[in-house]
């Protein structure tokens, strides 16, 4: 049975969701909360399986409240967000904060819950298998560049404590990686290719890999993240706005550049094609879905195959298996391959396929 806590300022909103998850043979609904404050209060009090979290919410709102939650009681969050560019961007932040998911409003509205109504039941089933209680601890701090101002004004952490004695938390510090960095040579020209594959805790994941690399990166990075159109773009203006390295939305035709992150549009499928003169560009297509997806990792990994001993394909944080073929092709024409482990995946379902098939070096 999976336990779950709702937090939702709409008593509509809470009344739709406890009647969809209670007529669910595996789900129970321990309680419900309107707003952040009380979420934190009725986490602690129920310990559910599973909390689906409002972004908007009086008193405290759903970013706030997820930072508390993360840090002092970290459970499997699904956040249910509007899918205005301001609720885009609130739940990419939401994402870096430690959400496992999310469930866009159709067009914003909750009056056409079931149209997502399976995609929440889904989500949240999968939520329910996720390490967030041991990825998510206050003990691994999200990676920030120190030198950038908080996106807290002061203003607003004053407003905040006058209302409800809380006050946010300020950005973490750098931490050490929570595995030892490999110290290998690996054969090649010396004109690199970086592929990256994630799904499910692939922005937090994202976000620990790309705020480390350096602005002078002697290679281009290529990322497909499972995710929908328009989530991509803000999540590539957010890494971007925190990290050294340049970060994008990837431009079809566009040149892969050293010292560059490119992150596939949701919706597209991307390739990589030789461009000439030695350089390569990055295509992208509308082509049909594979396993419901686009863009898919194993997509990319098949077109970045033919590049050889040049291209080095990391898997991350996912569910399923995209990216296992695709991986076999890279290490068949002579790729390295690198599999998150487990310990600090979010699911381990896409590592795993690799790990299994005996692909990971």
């Amino acid at each position: 049975m999976i336990r779950v806590l709702i937090a939702d300022d709409s008593a509509f909103m809470r009344k739709v969701l406890s009647d969809l998850f209670n007529s669910q043979s595996d789900f129970q609904v321990v309680g419900t909360a309107v707003n952040g404050q009380e979420a934190i209060e009725k986490v602690k009090k129920f310990q559910p399986d599973v909390l689906t979290l409002d972004v908007i919410m009086p008193i405290m709102d759903g970013l706030n409240a997820l930072a508390v939650i993360m840090e002092q009681c970290p459970l499997p969050v699904i956040m249910i967000s509007s899918a205005t560019q301001k609720g885009t961007n609130e739940t990419i932040r939401a994402l870096a904060l430690g959400a496992v998911d999310f469930v866009s409003k159709a067009g914003g509205a909750i009056s056409k819950i079931d149209t997502i109504k399976d995609e929440i039941l889904a989500k949240c089933r999968m939520a329910a298998k996720a390490h967030a209680r041991k990825n998510f601890s206050a003990s691994k701090p999200l990676v920030y560049k120190p030198k950038l101002p908080s996106e807290e004004p002061t203003t607003r952490r004053i407003e905040v404590k006058r209302r409800t004695g809380y006050v946010p938390a300020q950005r973490p510090t750098l931490t050490r990686p929570s595995a030892e960095p490999v110290k290998k040579i690996i054969p090649g020209t010396g004109k690199r290719l970086v592929v990256i594959g994630t799904s499910t805790g692939g922005p937090q994941a994202l976000q620990a890999v790309i705020t480390r690399l350096p602005s002078n990166l002697p290679c281009g990075v290529v990322v497909v993240q499972h995710m929908p159109a328009g989530f991509t773009k803000s999540l590539a203006e957010r890494l971007n706005s925190i990290s050294s390295i340049a970060v994008k939305e990837a431009e079809n035709d566009e040149i892969i550049r050293a010292g560059q992150v490119y992150i596939a549009p949701g919706d597209y499928h991307l390739r990589v094609v030789p461009a000439g003169g030695g350089e390569r560009k990055i295509l992208l297509s509308q082509e049909a879905r594979v396993g419901n997806l686009r863009p898919t990792v194993n997509y990319m990994y098949e077109s970045a195959a033919q590049f050889g001993r040049d291209v080095v394909s990391v898997i991350m944080t996912g569910m399923g298996s995209d990216g296992c073929d695709g991986m076999k092709k890279i290490k068949a024409t002579g790729g390295y391959s690198i599999a998150q482990d487990e310990d600090s995946c979010v699911v381990y379902g896409m590592p795993k396929a690799v790990v299994d098939a005996g692909l990971a070096d």
